[in-house]
């Protein structure tokens, strides 16, 4: 089968992971801006960062036959400090004009605190001014539903982004209606013991349907599995859904949104 990985932290894998996704039937990784498992100290760590993103994670994955793309931002668990965060802001827009950022991401909430709302604020204005797609990272259990709702808020109040180019990822059963209610797409994450197992993404995709959805492994640190989209299309092809509606959640689908950015193709 063919599919498109659309959130994966390569960075923190191994060169056998890119070779595993290969052979699985992957023909492109993207990988949203990310923690480094600590806090980083100053703005030139993450320019450093965001040069690692754009500059050798591209030529690692080419060496297996995978388009790598990226999205730049300062992730929501580096959003506390405020004067450190102002100083990335200021970065970043000289990273979007690379040829495999497709947007500013992973952005959004983590505690749903203060700081982290008015740095996701601060993020939503550059993608507006600089006109990029948004990919949206959404709370951990409990704060999970607060978070959604404050993140769609504060779009709606914001009003400059056209729904259609934004993602919102790690949806669950209670929170994907409201996002995709709304005009967003939605990102459903598949993880061993938390956010969604194939089993809970399958049984979205039969109450909610296909259109504006995706499914990816967004693999990092922790415990997580970079095969993680091939295996849930076994267990849709399991459940009887066909070739065809598969390859347009795993494939179509993230394709769809991603084309959005000219700069996206398939293929390296």
């Amino acid at each position: 089968m063919r599919y498109i990985e659309p959130h994966a932290h390569m960075v923190s894998r191994t060169t056998d992971d890119y070779q595993a996704m290969a052979v699985a039937g992957c023909q492109a990784v993207c990988e949203p801006a990310f923690w480094a498992g600590f806090d980083r100290s100053s703005a030139e760590g993450f320019f450093d960062y965001f040069r690692q993103l754009t500059e050798f994670e591209p030529k690692r994955a080419a060496r297996h036959g995978l388009a790598h793309y990226c999205w730049i931002c300062l992730n929501p668990k580096e959003a506390e400090d405020l004067a450190l965060a102002g100083e990335v802001l200021k970065i970043i827009p000289q990273f979007l004009d690379r040829p495999t950022v497709l947007g500013i991401g992973e952005i959004g909430l983590n505690k749903n605190s203060r700081n982290e709302l008015a740095v996701f604020e601060r993020h939503v204005d550059l993608a507006a001014r600089h006109r990029q797609l948004l990919l949206i990272h959404t709370p951990h259990l409990e704060d999970k539903l607060k978070g959604t709702r404050l993140i769609i808020d504060a779009l709606r109040a914001d009003g400059r982004l056209e729904p259609g180019r934004v993602l919102v990822d790690h949806v669950e059963e209670h929170t994907i209606k409201a996002v995709l209610e709304a005009g967003f797409w939605a990102g459903m994450t598949l993880y061993p013991d938390s956010k969604c197992t194939a089993a809970r993404a399958a049984d979205m995709i039969e109450l909610y349907g296909r259109e504006r959805l995706w499914m990816n492994s967004a693999c990092d640190w922790g415990v997580s599995i970079p095969l993680a989209v091939p295996r849930a299309a076994l267990e849709l092809r399991r459940r009887g859904h066909s070739a065809d509606a598969v390859d347009e959640v795993i494939y179509r689908n993230p394709a769809r949104f991603l084309r959005q950015s000219d700069k996206f193709r398939e293929f390296p």
